[in-house]
């Protein structure tokens, strides 16, 4: 497979799970309920059966480079990878803003990550800290476990989604769930001011978690 194709493969995945937080959270109202982490986690699921074989179906900075850490990714694709990412997670932001501003104002926060006053639960930053690094640790882990040789085989795409749906479920309201610097990204851009200002925290603690979740799958190795 070339490497425009991956490219492509990597932007159309994030730019569908960016669309799944959007539209769920901000255009069927879903912010803080289910809507968001069944719609995150079917998005996913559905776009690593469709874009799996073709780019490996990472649609996150954190897996790209927990992947790394695993010895299961090429160092030389991070950079292209990453780009792709969030062109795809920004360029869905953009396609929600100008269809929620045909309306009027785009709602406040335009759903991105925040702690303290733009948490939705009133977590601190030390709270959303720990929550980012530890979810997607474990998150990583998984994705690295289920699509070894060895792994779920066609089932690695429903353990990876209904994981990515559980973890939402368990801390939107700590954060408002990133795991994802692309997908943080993305908002941000959109909704500027104070979601730009905590951004750094979005990206560095999935960053962590994704080269921590590599590190133990790359330790256990194959399984008997």
């Amino acid at each position: 497979m070339t490497t425009t194709k991956k490219l492509v493969a990597e932007a159309i995945g994030t730019f569908t799970l960016v669309s799944a937080v959007l539209g769920a959270a901000l255009i069927s109202g879903n912010a803080a309920g289910l809507g968001v982490a069944i719609a995150v986690g079917i998005a996913v699921m559905g776009m690593a059966y469709a874009m799996g074989p073709i780019s490996g179906g990472h649609f996150n900075p954190a897996v790209t480079l927990g992947l790394v850490v695993a010895g299961r990714f090429e160092k030389s694709q991070v950079v292209g990878y990453i780009i792709a990412q969030v062109v795809g997670g920004v360029a869905s932001a953009l396609f929600f803003a100008l269809i929620l501003a045909s309306k009027g104002a785009l709602p406040a926060g335009f759903a991105s990550n925040g702690y303290g006053e733009h948490s939705g639960g009133g977590y601190p930053l030390i709270a959303a800290l720990l929550m980012e690094i530890v979810q997607t640790g474990l998150f990583v882990f998984l994705i690295c476990r289920v699509t070894r040789v060895n792994g779920a085989g066609n089932m690695a795409p429903v353990a990876i989604g209904l994981t990515l749906c559980m973890m939402h479920i368990m801390s939107i309201p700590v954060a408002n769930t990133s795991l994802n610097p692309a997908r943080s990204i993305a908002t941000a851009v959109v909704e500027g001011g104070w979601a730009l200002q905590q951004l750094w925290l979005f990206i560095f603690a999935p960053v962590v978690g994704g080269a921590i979740g590599g590190a133990l799958d790359k330790f256990l190795g194959e399984s008997n």
